[in-house]
């Protein structure tokens, strides 16, 4: 009799790549979810790099929070902890890249590309190539892309955005001297199924919603067009291992973490963190409460689109005025970007007009029309703060069109901040108080004990 307890579970897991920002990797990823979800697999998606708006679209349509992987602000062994701690319930395993696969931070090395997490990972690589414009030419790219990386192993590719029967026999014929290399699929463009941008990348789950519609109809236009069950067969040898044990008592400091379409941007391992070290976490909406949460201890603003909300958040007098009394009694905040700037004096828009917010830091942030700020950072903590001890290191990124156009003195700079290439030294990290304000999204999986000090600082002060 065959002794079941030593089979291991073998699943699907493969990277989506592109050969370049734009090229529909995003629309490829989604659509190949949303076919597998169809099929009754367990999805389970993450996605390469800082993108906060991509993990909420992976949600909607797999009904599971996706999860950042980064080689610069997590270490290799994090994200390989990461990755495999929610494959033990799953079927398949989705992973969508950044930028083009080879993309990094120079063009001497693979650093920060998905072609290094990819490899960390030993997954697979479907190659996404946008067809526009190109025939034969479109051979010539698969080599290059095939051959780049001996290390790298690319299962196949799939065009996209091809244009008529014909383009698509073109395509074909010009790979069959490559027939290593799998063609999964031809991906005729379909605008309705791509999904809008603005200014900090597309537009969020939480105001464009992928209804039951639109993700019905991104899984037909894969099943019509991909070689789905060859693909999965070819990328189906990652083995999922046992549930990993987390923490399993209820939490016993109440923590609100703001949650809607403004503050959306959170890192779900940050999150994870929180309440494994005893938080359990309370989600309120800043745009439709009108108090915070009972017998709370902290507070967490996430970033996100607050400046399409000035109107709102503004009339919200009540919360605003909750949360300000919060703050100056001492109790901890700890916000970001956005959420930052919702306790500035005020935001003002890219038409000039002034929003009152908050009012907990005398000072003002505004709309700008080119990114004020982009790129990874690495901060150091100088001060007692919600977020550690003298001399906590943690990393993260910034990315926003805001600015802050008025400040004082009264407000204290504890972070000593420096870019990846340690170019640029800034002091950065606004504390009043126990409120910590930063434009730094922050992942303390690069510093899990950030998680462990904001919990207890808010048993101390809250």
């Amino acid at each position: 009799m065959q002794n079941t307890t030593s089979i291991k579970k073998r699943i699907p897991a493969f990277c989506i790549a592109g050969t370049h920002s734009g090229c529909g990797k995003t629309t490829v990823s989604l659509g190949i979810m949303a076919a597998l979800v169809r099929r009754g697999y367990r999805v389970q998606p993450y996605k390469v790099g800082p993108d906060f708006i991509d993990p909420g679209h992976h949600r909607r349509v797999t009904g599971v929070h996706a999860h950042n992987l980064d080689s610069w602000m997590l270490e290799r062994t994090v994200n390989t902890e990461l990755f495999y701690r929610y494959l033990h319930d799953t079927d398949a395993a989705v992973v969508e890249g950044v930028m083009g696969l080879f993309d990094g931070f120079s063009g001497k090395g693979d650093s920060g590309s998905t072609a290094l997490m990819a490899k960390w990972l030993n997954l697979p690589v479907v190659l996404v190539i946008d067809a526009r414009s190109m025939a034969r030419s479109a051979a010539a790219l698969v080599m290059g892309f095939s051959r780049f990386d001996p290390e790298l192993s690319i299962s196949g590719v799939l065009f996209n955005r091809v244009g008529t029967k014909a383009h698509e026999g073109i395509l074909s014929e010009a790979m069959e001297q490559f027939p290593e290399i799998a063609i999964y699929g031809f991906l005729p463009r379909e605008r309705n199924l791509e999904i809008p941008s603005r200014h900090l990348g597309l537009v969020t789950d939480e105001e464009y919603t992928l209804d039951s519609d639109r993700i019905s109809a991104l899984a037909r236009w894969i099943e019509e067009n991909v070689r789905l069950d060859d693909l999965l067969a070819s990328t189906g040898n990652m083995e999922a291992g046992p549930a990993q044990a987390g923490h399993s008592m209820p939490g016993d400091t109440r923590i609100a973490v703001a949650m809607d379409e403004a503050f959306c941007f959170y890192y779900q391992e940050n999150l994870r963190l929180l309440r494994d070290a005893g938080a359990e976490l309370v989600p309120f909406s800043p745009l439709r409460a009108r108090t915070l949460p009972e017998d709370i201890k902290g507070l967490v603003l996430g970033g996100g689109y607050p400046e399409l909300h000035c109107r709102q958040l503004s009339e919200n007098r009540d919360l605003l005025s909750s949360i300000k009394d919060f703050g100056l009694a001492g109790r901890p905040i700890y916000a970001e970007c956005g959420g930052f700037m919702y306790l500035m004096d005020a935001i003002a828009g890219l038409d000039g007009t002034k929003y009152p917010m908050v009012g907990i830091f005398p000072m003002r942030s505004s709309m700008e029309e080119r990114f004020h700020a982009l790129g990874y950072r690495e901060v150091v903590v100088r001060k007692i703060s919600p977020l550690g001890s003298p001399g906590t290191r943690i990393r993260g990124h910034e990315f926003h069109y805001s600015k802050i156009d008025r400040m004082t003195e009264e407000v204290e700079k504890i972070y000593s901040m420096q870019d990846r290439t340690r170019a640029m030294v800034h002091e950065e990290g606004y504390l009043f108080r126990n409120v910590l304000g930063s434009y730094i999204h922050l992942h303390w999986g690069s510093n899990p004990s950030v998680a462990n000090h904001f919990v207890d600082y808010c048993r101390k002060h809250g």
